[in-house]
């Protein structure tokens, strides 16, 4: 890729977008500290996953997972200073953080490097450095490292406690590959018979199969275009567990697996693909499966 084409890239990673934009809070990232681990930790200080609350003794009520629904950064820093309205920088107690997943963190901090103009994405995939035989669904935001020239990734949940409980032997600030395998990766593993696509999925639920790796490939495709989906949102042809992925389905997925794996050369292509394609595109409104309803991706 010749270098102007680089910058044009990285420049569409570098401010906020619809999902990343901190709206009428904006002020409240100002004078962020620029180390990424600093970064993390601020996030970490202010929500809690929902899948790890009771380890950190705290109890999630219906009311409190709302939030879990929440799409926009705007609206997690909403309900964020509802609940505390202190500078981001102070980090709550478990029993006073949001709740959120793996997205919210991946998310949040795309946000917080988006708003410092560097360049950063969230990431769709598995990481296999859970305590399970699994690779399970999870999100990470990938940063551009200048002085490297090369994007990096960080697992903005993994807070110390969460580095004691967890099979992690790595720098989270800079996850290996192999650790976490973006979504169009473990496809096409699976797919030349390199994986088992039963082992990709969410172990807490017990599910995984080829329909779970195709609907985060479809995710991740659209958070690499800026439109970063909640872990249960489906659209399109993304397919379901009885669901039957048809040799003409499973090559769109070839392709999305091989433009995803290789974003910075393809997102042109990749773009035109999904907002072509009707088994691609993010309609108005998505199923949301948690809840089991038709909702607007942009909620008023």
């Amino acid at each position: 890729m010749q270098s102007h084409d680089q910058s044009a890239v990285l420049l569409s990673y570098s401010a906020p977008t619809v999902m990343t934009s901190a709206g009428r809070y904006a002020h409240l990232l100002d004078g962020m500290p620029g180390g990424i681990g600093e970064l993390a930790d601020i996030g970490q200080g202010l929500v809690i996953h929902e899948h790890l609350a009771d380890a950190y003794g705290v109890t999630l009520s219906a009311e409190d997972r709302a939030t879990l629904h929440l799409r926009q950064v705007e609206k997690l820093l909403g309900a964020i200073v509802a609940r505390d309205d202190r500078p981001l920088q102070v980090a709550r107690t478990p029993a006073e953080r949001t709740a959120g997943n793996c997205r919210h963190f991946a998310v949040l901090m795309t946000a917080m490097l988006r708003a410092q103009g560097r360049p950063a994405r969230a990431r769709c995939g598995f990481g296999n450095y859970f305590p399970s035989e699994r690779n399970e669904d999870h999100w990470v935001c990938e940063y551009w490292e200048p002085a490297e020239r090369r994007w990096i990734l960080v697992d903005a949940q993994i807070d110390e406690r969460q580095r004691a409980w967890f099979p992690i032997d790595f720098n989270v600030t800079d996850v290996p590959r192999d650790r976490f395998v973006v979504a169009g990766q473990a496809w096409e593993r699976c797919r030349a018979g390199n994986a088992d696509p039963s082992t990709f999925g969410l172990s807490g639920i017990n599910e995984a199969g080829d329909w779970w790796i195709a609907g985060n490939l479809m995710r991740d495709a659209q958070a690499l275009l800026n439109l970063e989906m909640l872990p249960w949102d489906g659209w399109g042809a993304m397919p379901g567990p009885d669901d039957p992925i048809t040799d003409d389905l499973a090559a769109l997925f070839d392709k999305l697996a091989a433009l995803t794996q290789s974003p910075d050369a393809n997102l042109a292509e990749l773009r035109r693909l999904c907002d072509t394609d009707d088994r691609l595109r993010v309609t108005e409104k998505v199923h949301n499966a948690a809840r089991g309803v038709y909702e607007p991706v942009l909620a008023d």
